[in-house]
């Protein structure tokens, strides 16, 4: 039998010429872009004058069992009406579609630069939801200071965004999110506009001068490394929990992506024994313990987790969400069926339509519909 499963996490791939076409010369040539080495083995980024060069997981590991590439495999991660077909038949209804080179915008120093390469991105992005509402993409939010974050809040919500993509740091020199004073306008207008916070993670700001933000190496660096990921996702929602965001914005809701979801409880848990233990330290004071914020504003999407599912049949935490990460090499693409079917053939029939469609609805109600399981393909295109 075929589940259909909207994904809490997928990528669109911007287009090599986005920043040159739609941006004044001198800033097109400071935004974000890559260029590997002919041999595929290095990586180099530029990003507004810095230069970040990284190594290449080696091409064997890039291909599948067919020798093909993602980008091979996967064309239509660039075209908006073959895409529909290769989620059709990975069985994938709706996505949460988080940028890829845009990611690293974070990476930027100058305000007024990020807030223009922003807004590019989201101007290009946003024809891809208008195209189908299948594609719920998220706007970029420009995040040094509220003064810029504030204003494309506002346009993205009245083009039709629904979420708003927030890398889990706000970006170099601007002070991080449990400062009140900073980022009350920000959480002010993402309440109004009913956007969906959409951290993804491992997109913490990286400074080439100073190594801010730089990876770990020698032995085990890559697991290390894909570790560290992980973390900045729970940072950031426990900043927010424990400054009180939530508690003076009761309506935000604000999705992890791509790190898990069994981190949840544990980190409900510690915050309750920190904030009954040592609450004489504990300032500002919350109306309620700190683990109801994060069971009912906080949201999380996972890929091959088995744990995962524990999270929500054994621990109790609703609010999560499978993703296919689609295209990225780590993704499920080219065997989500085989992994939906690993993760979800033993759990009870309700609790499986929750982690499938039921929390994606939830968060994003305007979205028509996933078909039925069983369901082969739901039609012509």
């Amino acid at each position: 039998m075929k589940i259909w499963a909207n994904s809490g996490d997928s990528h669109l791939v911007e287009p090599d010429d986005l920043f040159t076409t739609s941006l004044p010369a001198e800033l097109a040539e400071r935004m974000p872009r890559s260029v590997k080495d002919p041999d595929g083995s290095h990586e180099t980024l530029y990003i507004d004058g810095q230069e970040f060069r990284r190594q290449m997981p080696k091409a064997a590991n890039l291909k599948d069992e067919h020798g093909l590439t993602v980008v091979e495999r996967a064309p239509g991660a660039n075209d908006m009406k073959l895409r529909l077909i290769d989620l059709d038949q990975e069985g994938i209804w709706a996505e949460l579609v988080y940028p890829s080179i845009g990611i690293w915008m974070g990476s930027i120093q100058d305000p007024k630069l990020l807030a223009a390469g922003c807004a590019a991105i989201n101007d290009w992005a946003f024809e891809y939801q208008r195209f189908d509402p299948r594609y719920v993409c998220t706007a970029t939010i420009p995040l040094l200071d509220a003064e810029h974050a504030v204003p494309e809040i506002h346009r993205v919500a009245d083009m039709g965004y629904k979420a708003a993509y927030f890398s889990v740091t706000p970006g170099l020199g601007a002070r991080d999110w449990h400062y009140t004073d900073d980022w009350e306008p920000v959480w002010s207008a993402i309440e109004e506009t009913g956007l969906v916070i959409a951290f993804h993670i491992g997109t913490e700001a990286h400074d080439a001068t100073t190594m801010h933000g730089a990876y770990y190496r020698g032995p085990g660096g890559a697991l290390i490394n894909y570790m560290e990921t992980t973390y900045g996702g729970q940072r950031a929602i426990t900043k927010m929990i424990a400054s009180g965001v939530f508690d003076r914005h009761p309506g935000i809701k604000a999705m992890v992506s791509e790190g898990g979801a069994t981190w949840g409880p544990f980190v409900a848990d510690r915050l309750d024994e920190a904030y009954r233990q040592h609450w004489s330290m504990v300032k500002p004071q919350l109306r309620r313990l700190p683990s109801e914020y994060l069971y009912e504003n906080v949201y999380a999407s996972f890929q091959h987790d088995r744990s995962a599912v524990k999270a929500m049949t054994t621990m109790g935490w609703q609010n999560i969400c499978w993703g296919s990460d689609y295209p990225h090499i780590e993704g499920t693409f080219g065997h989500t069926q085989k992994t939906l079917h690993e993760l979800f053939d033993d759990v009870d029939e309700a609790s499986m339509r929750r982690m499938t469609v039921g929390t994606f609805e939830e968060l994003f109600p305007h979205v028509p519909p996933a078909p039925a399981n069983g369901t082969e393909v739901p039609g012509e295109r």
